[in-house]
């Protein structure tokens, strides 16, 4: 599993530098952080909690107080991706934080997953926590996550913020660089998994980034919650495909960072921090006055 998080690593980084030299210094920070012995986040016993949803054991951690506010990370990662975030809005929010299905410390013993699935655990995870809205951060995977909990359960969602989404997996969405390099690693872990290996874990992680989401514009366009749309001009993700999902929800407002990659939350750890808590604070009773906000 360690070697398909590098993998991920890989690609959530990608865009994101202009020099390989760059890309190793990018990578060695994230890595330090996420490894860190003093930042407890995903490991926090204080905290955190097993839920059983849906047939998994989902492991949560809760941070702060006040209106509640639901993280989703990316393909492959855990809790810590958001180790800039947490400390931030934990100071004025109620801070939900889980391990995705077959992700971090919430295994998943089945051969397959989906976006859907992981969208249906979450509804799952706030009705077990007995909360009934919250507002919804979601990076990368987790902003298809995000997007399809405000279709599938759009009563559990008051606003939502995304960063490096996307809607289907080819490339109109992602560069064709990005499929060359995560495609041979995923024939190379196809052509070895059975039901005893033990990568399988990263081969279904991967086989989702290859074949999915399939997420509609009709689907979009049923999202009834303010959703800020947000990415890099050097995504994962190109920008053309997040303006296309910004053009077809309702009430969104479109954020693209200049000179960013995918890692919005960690390379603009402090503008991402301060926008965000403004779209989340801003009351958009009346959205037509407030389509400047951003």
């Amino acid at each position: 599993m360690k070697k398909y998080i590098l993998i991920s690593l890989s690609v959530f980084l990608f865009s994101q530098l202009k020099s390989q030299d760059d890309f190793a210094k990018l990578q060695a920070g994230f890595e330090k952080m996420l490894n860190d012995p003093k930042n407890l986040y995903g490991k926090n016993k204080a905290v955190g909690k097993y839920y059983d949803i849906r047939g998994i054991k989902m492991y949560a951690e809760v941070y702060g107080k006040g209106q509640p506010l639901l993280f989703i990370h990316g393909n492959g990662a855990s809790i810590s991706s958001f180790t800039k975030q947490i400390p931030y809005f934990a100071k004025s929010y109620k801070v939900i934080i889980a391990d995705s299905r077959a992700q971090g410390k919430s295994a998943d013993p089945g051969d397959s997953i989906s976006y859907e699935m992981m969208a249906d655990d979450y509804a799952a995870l706030l009705d077990a926590m007995k909360i009934d809205s919250v507002y919804v951060v979601g990076w990368s995977d987790g902003g298809n996550n995000g997007l399809l909990l405000a279709i599938r359960h759009p009563e559990k969602v008051k606003k939502l913020a995304i960063t490096g989404a996307n809607l289907r997996p080819d490339t109109t969405a992602v560069p064709q660089g990005v499929w060359d390099l995560v495609l041979p690693q995923y024939e190379a872990l196809k052509n070895k998994v059975d039901k005893n290996d033990l990568e399988k874990g990263g081969y279904k992680l991967l086989k989702l980034l290859v074949e999915n989401p399939h997420i509609s514009h009709a689907d979009l366009q049923k999202i009834n919650c303010p959703v800020l749309v947000i990415g890099g001009d050097h995504d994962v993700i190109k920008a053309e495909h997040t303006m296309e999902i910004f053009n077809n929800i309702p009430k969104s407002f479109l954020w693209i960072l200049p000179n960013s990659g995918h890692s919005t939350p960690i390379v603009y750890d402090k503008e991402f921090n301060t926008k965000v808590d403004a779209f989340l604070r801003q009351p958009f009773r009346n959205f037509s006055a407030v389509a400047r906000f951003f």
